[in-house]
């Protein structure tokens, strides 16, 4: 039976020296008000020449580099271990259509690069990179668009059509991201009437669904179900979700339910549910479990072994972060499991808002930071010998 316990598989890739590189920063991580303080002075810090400091830290640990040949020496280190790269250009929270075409030819480009790459099984995109937050907001919620708006929005179909296009022409899989709720109908609608033009016979375009969102188990078998009338094969990434206080905060401040799980049990359950859902039709989808969950993970490889699936099939991935829970991505590759690593890139500057929520992400999931602590301790006893 497969352990999350093994350090030496675990942490096989790391030299002592990135070892205690990785010890540090998890230790400083784990402090909450140092995590809030950081994310305040951070972009100071880089403003009056801490770019350095930052790279060689946090940066490095969570990030593959500034641009797509910078991700190389990762995508090669992990590859030598039976790891493949999910290249994610991290850049976010822009607004003009500059910076939208910009984003749109980054993204082909790591199509490009993946299409020819053994050690790239997926690319990805967020639909915020190629669209105004305020635009998809209000597409969303159904609001009347102007005669600009509307051209606005058939710009963004062209431009995520482009996308999915080029990733079918080259036979290569791409995730599109899950965002906030109040935006996430405008995403899914993309989503789906680019998996009914590209899955007729393979996954090639996966939706993500956010299983911290108590509506999301439903929507996911709702989906499958358009999707066998329409025709085509669901590809799913399921994850648990990034935005939770956000989510909770805004509900709160309009007045609405919030869309979040009412507690960490429920989301646990429908997520490990909706991965029985996609192994037991997976005939007619794809899944890729994207998680730092032990349980969930040694759920999947059990059920996966129940339903005599063969570990190495194409239709099934693992996927974690860059930085994050080595210990189930390393032994799942071990044991001949397709694995596979979001590696981000992107300028320093234009990462922060990436590497600050990581920073949160781990400070604020119980014992997510004491696990990876613990786990890089017993390493570096076992290297020492004691």
């Amino acid at each position: 039976m497969i352990s999350f316990n093994n350090t030496q598989i675990a942490f096989k890739a790391k030299t002592d020296a990135e070892l205690k590189r990785s010890y540090w920063l998890f230790k400083l991580i784990g402090n909450p008000a140092l995590v809030k303080f950081g994310a305040k002075t951070t972009p100071l810090a880089l403003n009056i020449g801490f770019k350095g400091l930052i790279k060689s830290t946090i940066f490095k640990q969570f990030v593959g580099g500034e641009d797509i040949n910078d991700c190389e020496r990762t995508i090669q280190d992990l590859g030598k271990f039976n790891i493949g790269t999910i290249l994610d250009y991290s850049v976010e929270g822009k607004e003009s259509e500059v910076d939208f075409d910009h984003c749109l030819e980054e993204t082909l480009d790591t199509i490009k690069k993946a299409k020819d790459h053994k050690h790239i099984p997926f690319c990805v995109f967020k639909v915020t990179g190629l669209a105004r937050f305020e635009l998809l907001r209000k597409v969303t919620e159904k609001e009347s668009l102007s005669a600009e708006e509307k051209i606005e929005w058939e710009k963004v179909r062209a431009r995520v059509q482009t996308i999915c296009k080029a990733a079918a022409d080259g036979n290569q899989p791409i995730f599109v991201d899950a965002e906030e709720s109040w935006i996430q109908i405008a995403i899914d609608t993309l989503a789906n009437e680019n998996m009914a033009l590209v899955n007729k016979t393979k996954v090639i375009v996966y939706n993500t669904y956010q299983m911290y969102r108590h509506d999301r188990l439903q929507y996911l078998k709702d989906s499958l179900a358009e999707a066998k009338q329409k025709g085509y094969k669901v590809g799913a990434k399921l994850v648990r979700g990034a935005y939770m206080e956000k989510e909770r905060k805004r509900a709160i401040e309009k007045n609405y339910n919030s869309p979040i799980q009412k507690d960490k049990e429920s989301c646990d359950a429908d997520y490990d549910k909706a991965v029985a859902f996609c192994v037991e039709n997976i005939d007619n989808m794809a899944l890729c479990a994207g998680t730092h969950n032990e349980s969930s993970s040694l759920k999947l490889v059990e059920l996966m072994d129940e339903k005599k699936v063969e570990h190495n099939d194409k239709r099934i991935y693992f996927s974690q972060l860059l930085g994050m829970s080595d210990h189930i991505s390393f032994n799942l590759a071990q044991s001949n499991f397709n694995v596979a690593k979001y590696v981000p890139y992107g300028p320093v500057k234009e990462v922060l808002p990436y590497l600050i929520r990581r920073a949160q992400e781990n400070t604020s999931v119980k014992g997510q930071t004491g696990r990876e602590l613990g786990l890089i301790m017993k390493e570096k006893q076992r290297r020492s010998g004691k």
